[in-house]
């Protein structure tokens, strides 16, 4: 399965905090509210705990987190960031190891809530459909938030960005683990599998200016790797529009925005208005 550095998640994180839309989470903060009890928060691909840094303090009645992820090394960063927090705001949580390839086997009973970041678009059609089955057999609110929704945008402009585009997702479509994944795809095909509700299904795309130089220029060399990849017979060129990218980065005149999209979804349950 694709695996993540510690580092690069931590690197990503205030720009995946401040791209995400907050109107969403309050709605779902609302709904959560509306409880006669405390509620239970399950998270899935957990990582190093961003997602649920992000919604603990958001998600006031949620009394209970699970994190859940394949690797332990990461859970075990997860939980020793979050502990403190967790226990200044009265909140439980733990985590579990599972390989998220057997999405049918998770234990979803007694939970009010289960969400995801940056996830989907490592899956594939299948995956989702049977993820999608799940959630609705046990009724769980589905909020998946920061999936990659194909768009990227570079300024100033460089003759090669829509070949850099196209290969990066022919690259994303690749199989991490879980089929071929969905890549750009996946949010809209997960919006049409849960039957979200236009208003619940919003953009939460990176902007990155000259603050986040770093995290353009992790992104840059990416790319270039994946379009490599892709088309080994135009490397050279490749190469070329990753030092031009990156001097532009070292320079502080990169602009980059990376489209995303989150989703709030009631499967099995009434499409009651959520205000």
């Amino acid at each position: 399965m694709e695996s993540f550095s510690a580092d690069w998640l931590a690197l990503r994180e205030p720009d995946d905090h401040a791209a995400r839309d907050a109107a969403l989470t309050a709605r779902v903060a609302a709904r959560l509210n509306r409880l006669a009890r405390p509620a239970r928060a399950i998270d899935l691909a957990s990582g190093a705990g961003s997602n649920v840094r992000y919604l603990l303090p958001r998600l006031p009645h949620v009394s209970h987190w699970t994190l859940v992820d394949y690797d332990p090394a990461l859970l075990a960063v997860a939980r020793q960031s979050l502990q403190p927090m967790a226990e200044a705001a009265g909140v439980t949580l733990d985590t579990q190891v599972v390989d998220l390839r057997h999405i049918g086997a998770l234990p979803l009973d007694g939970y009010d809530l289960l969400t995801t970041a940056a996830f989907l678009d490592l899956v594939s059609t299948e995956w989702i459909d049977r993820w999608v089955v799940c959630c609705t057999r046990h009724a769980v609110p589905v909020l998946a938030v920061l999936s990659y929704d194909g768009h990227l945008q570079i300024e100033p402009a460089d003759p090669m960005d829509e070949e850099i585009r196209t290969l990066v997702n022919r690259h994303q479509q690749t199989d991490k683990g879980f089929g071929p994944a969905l890549g750009p795809d996946a949010a809209a095909y997960a919006a049409r599998a849960l039957q979200v509700r236009p208003e619940d299904f919003s953009a939460s795309d990176w902007v990155l200016s000259s603050a986040s130089a770093e995290l353009q220029r992790q992104l840059v060399a990416g790319w270039a790797g994946a379009a490599c990849e892709m088309a080994p017979s135009r490397h050279d060129a490749i190469s070329n529009w990753n030092a031009r990218r990156r001097a532009q980065a070292d320079q502080g005149v990169l602009r980059v925005v990376v489209g995303h999209r989150d989703l709030f979804a009631m499967p099995g349950r009434s499409l009651s208005p959520t205000r």
